[in-house]
């Protein structure tokens, strides 16, 4: 058994972030400028999308994204209840409706069937979650959208570096047969909250091949003020700005974009540790009965953000309480977890369904079997840790930690 506790997540850090940050300090330059600008260059050429806005989260970048469709009070909004609050609390932010639908059960992200039928009148747009790091079905979301004129705004917390059938998240939607007959708007969000596969602390992106929707964005990040207004303390600026519309204040700093491009330099090797760790697990795990891998598919590349293993509580009947409800309240994950942490092992759990908390059972009148898929794979998630700065050991440790309690609890 380890001596120390391994956390969840730690971000992978070294002399070339601070190198980054001194530049961005020893010039003088420590709120938006010309490393943030850097940074959104860099970014939209690593996923490959013509226009990238940095922002300070990718609240922000959503919010932004639906305030420049025109989403509007009264207008609805599909969502996954298998997600993280800021997915659906944007839609709120305009007084429109998130309207919550169920997963598919493999990948936990958005099942189109659901999605096609959730559509009303009043529907504006989709906003698709690639869980873990693994793709949403966007063919077939694209389609849904095309036929019905709506926007797509990814939620792509999760999702850098990924590919769906070759494409990067981030890049545009590929235009073929329905889909080029609706001029339909599309962004993607990204986070680079401490967690995820790149960080810089708090931030976000917000990308699009739409030069409109960039400009609305860029506005409304920064208080609404006219474009550039970050140049008017630069020899090439003004004093003079315009107030165009009510914004907010969503801009990244240099200091963060001077980490993001760093980062962003060591994605791929960091990537490439993430995907030898999943390896690792999934070849430890798959004789176990008790334990179920993550979904992946070869026609796609997974960001191993998360490892999101399954339990099959039927198969530990040494964590239940012996009750006939004890699997579906969560019992056997809750005590695989404090199992785990007895081995100092840290591990979370993704997500809480939006569907569960209280202000949408309250504010909607949700129930737990409202959607099946969500709660029952809820009840049995557990995350592990996956991040590149794990060494050797670390990942033998939690290997050894699972397959421990899988063992001793198993039946």
């Amino acid at each position: 058994m380890r001596t120390s506790f391994l956390p969840f997540a730690l971000p992978d850090i070294d002399n070339s972030e601070l190198q980054q940050i001194k530049e961005a300090l020893d010039s003088g330059w420590v709120t938006t400028g010309p490393k943030t600008k850097q940074f959104e260059a860099a970014f939209a050429a690593a996923v490959g999308a013509r226009h990238a806005v940095a922002v300070n989260s990718c609240t922000a970048a959503m919010h932004l994204a639906l305030e420049a469709i025109g989403l509007k009070a009264g207008d609805e909004v599909i969502v996954p209840t298998y997600t993280f609050a800021a997915t659906a609390e944007v839609v709120r932010y305009f007084d429109a409706r998130p309207v919550l639908v169920d997963v598919d059960p493999r990948c936990l992200n958005l099942d189109p069937d659901r999605v096609e039928a959730a559509i009303t009148p009043h529907t504006r747009a989709i906003i698709p979650v690639h869980i873990a790091g693994l793709p949403a079905e966007m063919d077939a979301i694209a389609d849904i959208a095309a036929r019905h004129g709506l926007a797509i705004v990814e939620d792509a917390a999760h999702a850098f570096p990924t590919r769906y059938k070759g494409r990067l998240i981030g890049s545009p939607l590929p235009f073929t047969g329905q889909r080029s007959t609706v001029n339909g708007h599309h962004l993607v969000c990204f986070s680079f909250y401490a967690t995820k596969t790149i960080t810089t602390g708090e931030g976000g992106m917000l990308c699009t091949d739409d030069e409109a929707l960039a400009d609305r964005c860029r506005i409304m990040a920064l208080h609404g003020i006219s474009k550039d207004a970050w140049k008017r303390y630069t020899a090439e600026g003004s004093w003079y700005y315009e107030i165009v519309a009510p914004g907010f204040k969503y801009n990244m700093t240099d200091i963060a974009a001077g980490m993001g491009l760093a980062q962003l330099a060591k994605a791929e090797a960091m990537w490439r540790r993430r995907q030898e760790i999943a390896r690792r697990y999934n070849a430890a795990f798959a004789g176990y009965p008790a334990l179920e891998l993550p979904h992946d598919r070869p026609d796609c590349q997974h960001a191993w953000h998360l490892y999101m293993l399954r339990l099959r509580p039927e198969h530990l009947p040494g964590l239940s309480d012996g009750s006939p409800q004890g699997a579906e309240d969560g019992v056997v994950r809750r005590r695989f977890i404090e199992e785990l942490r007895k081995r100092q092992i840290g591990v979370s759990v993704h997500f809480i369904p939006l569907h569960l908390h209280p202000y949408y059972r309250e504010t909607y009148g949700y129930r737990p079997s409202d959607f099946p898929v969500a709660y029952r794979e809820y009840l049995r998630e557990v995350s592990l840790p996956i991040y590149s700065r794990m060494s050797d050991q670390d990942v033998a440790d939690v290997i050894e930690a699972v397959c421990d309690v899988a063992t001793t609890f198993g039946g």
